[in-house]
């Protein structure tokens, strides 16, 4: 056989079964966020890479982003995050928009890495922030909204986890430990990469950025304490918040929480499942300065980003995802022979008018092969349209399961149609 032509290394293929996977996670998704009151919108595809290049990290920008040159030379790039679009469209409509807003979005993005178990080139993620609200109760409502989801479909939080820190807390036992300003986001890298070494290679990427080893055993000291969110003021408001939403435990506060995007200030979050390695599902937090950053008037911000990959994994490992079996239509209207068709075209049109999915078999076959045909496709009621009904104005209709067959005239054909469904 001629060998096909491979797909991207990276994109995704989505087959019927595999979009009905997708629309149930949009329309969930959809459901949780406009259960908080929550609007839907999107971004560009396409942006320069000019607006990520200073606040979204080195590593996003130099290493993950699909960067080219348009035809005119401008380098831009296929989007791989929101946040910055997002700040981008607020800063242009700033003076017109009601604030705080509450947005959401699901849509495509791309990154270029290494593809894997729960990570591709291609994918959907669900992006859900709320802006002009510079308040903890706000940072309080964005991981509510992230348990809530994780809530809905089926975890419990012996499971999954949120785990939550704040920058600015890390900013101020930073400054208590003799770490200058400067040095703080090489510190927040070592943190977040604390889970990715050795316990040596850890300790030796810390005395290679210039700690020094009474800053090192300080260090050590603050990320094994529990209790040191109870230094900041915004976040007991923010675990308080959590408890009035009834969902604290999905939610416990974790130092070693920093979150590699260079842009958030304050809370920072994300959602891990507590098996297979702790894999993460979502994350985010608070951002003070980008809407200013990009053109607008000073704005707060706190949202969280999740992919569509990683959490379907797990939901089919954890046996939270649901069985779809696609159904292309209800009803089909099945063809006797070459002088019938246009006549089982014109009900089929009819019995469609009604809002009822019907497809019409596209050509003359036997109709043993037409009944096969409906009954893989899941299609239980097939309209029989043959020379002597078409004449008398009357039709018949099969039941697949039952193999109960009856004729109606054209007049109640609907109206039966409509009863078996809602019945069968």
């Amino acid at each position: 056989m001629k060998p096909t032509i491979q797909s991207v290394k990276g994109t995704r293929e989505f087959y019927p079964e595999d979009m009905a996977a997708r629309r149930w996670l949009y329309q969930t998704i959809r459901e949780i966020s406009e259960s908080f009151g929550y609007e839907e919108w999107d971004g560009p595809f396409l942006e320069k890479i000019d607006l990520y290049a200073a606040k979204s990290g080195e590593e996003l920008v130099k290493e993950q982003s699909f960067v080219f040159e348009d035809r005119g030379g401008d380098p831009v790039t296929l989007r791989p995050e929101l946040t910055p679009s997002l700040a981008r469209m607020i800063a242009q409509r700033q003076n017109q928009l009601i604030f705080p807003l509450r947005w959401w979005s699901f849509g495509p993005f791309w990154r270029y890495e290494r593809p894997q178990k729960g990570r591709t080139r291609e994918f959907f993620q669900w992006n859900i922030d709320l802006m002009g609200a510079d308040s903890p109760e706000a940072d309080a409502e964005l991981i509510s909204v992230a348990a809530s989801f994780l809530e809905r479909v089926g975890y419990r939080p012996g499971q999954v986890q949120i785990r939550v820190n704040n920058r600015e807390l890390m900013d101020t036992v930073l400054s208590d430990l003799g770490i200058p300003k400067e040095m703080r986001p090489s510190i927040f890298k070592l943190i977040d990469k604390k889970a990715k070494l050795s316990s040596q290679g850890w300790q030796d990427y810390a005395t290679e950025i210039g700690l020094s080893d009474q800053q090192f055993t300080g260090l050590c000291g603050v990320l094994d304490d529990p209790d040191l969110w109870k230094q900041s003021f915004a976040m007991v408001r923010v675990f308080k918040g959590i408890e009035a939403y009834g969902l604290s435990d999905y939610v416990r506060f974790d130092p070693m929480i920093i979150r590699g995007l260079d842009y958030y200030t304050g809370t920072v979050f994300e959602a891990i499942h507590l098996t297979e390695g702790g894999r993460s599902i979502l994350g985010g937090g608070r951002y003070d300065n980008l809407v200013a950053d990009v053109g607008g008037t000073p704005l707060g911000g706190v949202g969280f980003a999740m992919g569509d990959v990683m959490i379907q994994v797990l939901l089919r490992e954890d046996h939270l995802l649901p069985s779809f079996k696609t159904v292309p239509a209800r009803v089909m209207v099945a063809v006797f022979n070459m002088e019938t068709q246009l006549d089982a075209i014109q009900l089929s049109s009819t019995i469609r008018h009604e809002r009822i999915n019907v497809i019409t078999f596209p050509e003359q076959a036997k109709l043993a092969r037409q009944f096969k045909y409906a009954d893989r496709l899941g299609i239980r009621y097939v309209v029989l349209a043959g020379p002597e009904e078409i004449a008398q104005n009357m039709f018949a209709l099969k039941d697949l399961a039952s193999g109960e067959q009856q004729t109606f005239p054209r007049t109640e054909l609907v109206k039966i149609i409509r009863e078996k469904l809602a019945t069968g």
